[in-house]
């Protein structure tokens, strides 16, 4: 039996609005620039150039005037302003707003070739047939960005059978992956470290290190890995100085080669662009949000001129043209919108880098990084006035710019510890001295963590081994064992 009755219920739903602030905010300068380019070519209601104050918003005014006549009564209603929540909206009108956000979550950005396009090339110029260019280029698309191909041999057979109806056997593709093994960077294509750096010492001339480096990983890489320089020196019957010198020789070798490619400045990431600016000036600061290259935006003329044309002349209106200036309604209201979400980001933006300014106000005048405060999120949210999840999203992938360089948000950011004393140590400071100690030990027997967590005691830090070694890992320092030398 159907029934009908009033549900009352309280639910928080982000206006589309908010939503569009809140993907605004994620946006480097860069991602920004290019988000402002899509919309100025997707919405022709919106125009480059400054607003002028004494135009009046269209949007407002009354789409219906009273002298309209009786035989329109079943016209739609073209105010759309009036809906601010999901359950105002009409579906068709939702379903519009989600297909929008759903093009433009991935921002495209226009540049060079990537690792794989290099590698593809590369691939072009060898003399291949159509059926062998297809498999190895297949095993190219599967060489993650590292360099190292680590996928099966067998699981890439049987996925060339599926999608390119070409049999070719595991043993096959071992001959196409040597051929791609021989492409710039040195050690591309490799399966696993062992691999890489035996295929980037064939591409050295030989010669006495480079011979006895070879056999070194080809034939002791596990001792070699663990360090166990003694059983390596007794099995080749070498010198500890011939030994040094081959692990000299391995050192200067690449463990990552994709990554060479991409530190050589062939990649085709967008290079870093600080958000902001701060300058010291006669020991006074002062911010600045980069603008970069957008440019002012505005609602266009024409559009408005088309709907106030329409509010004061209703009479005889066709449905084609009613559903017309319907488009161009939607179209104004979405670059208004537009333009308050940026005018929502900036301000933004501003407060909460006004806020990191306040709190680390000591190190952008020295640039000393031991005057940094800590500070957490909580902390800049309360200074900023903001909620956590906003100041989290600013400080995302955003940097600044200072007297001493370009530092990313995070850079601000650090804890507190405190011994049972009560004297209190920032993060910053407690790697500052472990870095020292790890630093100046002898590394013909580096110092453990336990003893490394004694050392930091002695200087009245009383942190956990486990949290040593957490600090260690984060400086980028093996254990100890990995850390000896000859």
């Amino acid at each position: 039996m159907l029934k009908q009755q009033l549900q009352q219920k309280l639910q928080q739903k982000l206006s589309p609005q908010q939503i569009q602030v809140i993907r605004l905010l994620e946006l480097t300068t860069a991602e920004f620039e290019e988000r402002v380019k899509q919309e100025l070519v997707e919405n022709p209601a919106l125009e480059e150039g400054p607003s002028q104050p004494d135009e009046k918003d269209p949007v407002a005014e009354n789409d219906t005037p009273e002298n309209e006549s009786e035989g329109n009564n079943d016209s739609e209603d073209l105010s759309l302003g009036d809906y601010y929540s999901e359950d105002d909206i009409p579906e068709y009108k939702l379903e519009e707003q989600r297909a929008r956000a759903e093009r433009r979550e991935e921002i495209p950005f226009s540049g060079g070739s990537t690792f794989h396009d290099y590698l593809l090339k590369q691939l072009g110029e060898r003399q291949l047939s159509e059926e062998q260019y297809k498999i190895a280029e297949y095993i190219v698309g599967n060489i993650d960005d590292d360099g190292y191909l680590r996928r099966d041999l067998n699981d890439i057979s049987n996925d060339i059978v599926f999608q390119t109806s070409i049999d070719v056997p595991a043993e096959q593709l071992i001959n196409y992956l040597q051929i791609i093994q021989e492409f710039d960077p040195p050690g591309v294509g490799a399966r696993n470290l062992q691999e890489c750096l035996t295929i980037q010492l064939k591409h050295r001339p030989a010669n006495t290190q480079t011979i006895l480096a070879g056999k070194i990983i080809q034939n002791y890489f596990e001792d070699f890995s663990k360090k166990h320089y003694d059983k390596i020196i007794r099995q080749l019957e070498i010198t500890p100085e011939e030994l040094k010198s081959a692990i000299q020789e391995i050192m200067t070798l690449n463990p990552k080669p994709g990554n060479q490619w991409e530190e050589e400045g062939h990649n085709s990431n967008i290079p870093i662009i600080p958000d902001f600016t701060v300058e010291t000036q006669d020991g006074e600061l002062y911010l600045s949000l980069n603008s970069g290259n957008i440019p002012q935006l505005k609602v266009s003329r024409n559009y408005t001129e088309m709907l106030e044309d329409y509010n004061h002349n209703t009479a005889n209106q066709t449905r084609e043209k009613r559903d017309a200036l319907l488009f161009v309604k939607q179209k104004i209201e979405s670059a208004q919108w537009f333009i308050d979400a940026i005018q929502q980001r900036q301000q933004t933006l501003l407060k909460t880098m006004q806020a990191i300014v306040e709190l680390q106000r000591e190190f952008f005048l020295t640039g000393d990084e031991m005057t940094l405060k800590p500070m957490i999120l909580k902390d800049l949210a309360q200074k900023a006035g903001l909620d956590v999840s906003t100041v989290s999203r600013v400080s995302n992938s955003k940097y600044v710019q200072t007297n001493f360089g370009i530092f990313p948000l995070k850079f601000f950011f650090g804890e507190l510890v405190q011994n049972s004393s009560g004297k209190e140590f920032s993060v910053r400071e407690i790697k500052a001295m472990l870095q020292s100690f790890i630093d100046g030990e002898d590394k013909k027997n580096p110092l453990a963590d336990d003893r490394l967590c004694e050392l930091m005691q002695e200087q009245g830090v009383s942190i956990a081994r486990r949290t040593v070694a957490k600090y260690r890992e984060q400086l980028g320092y093996p254990v100890a064992r990995l850390r000896k030398e000859i």
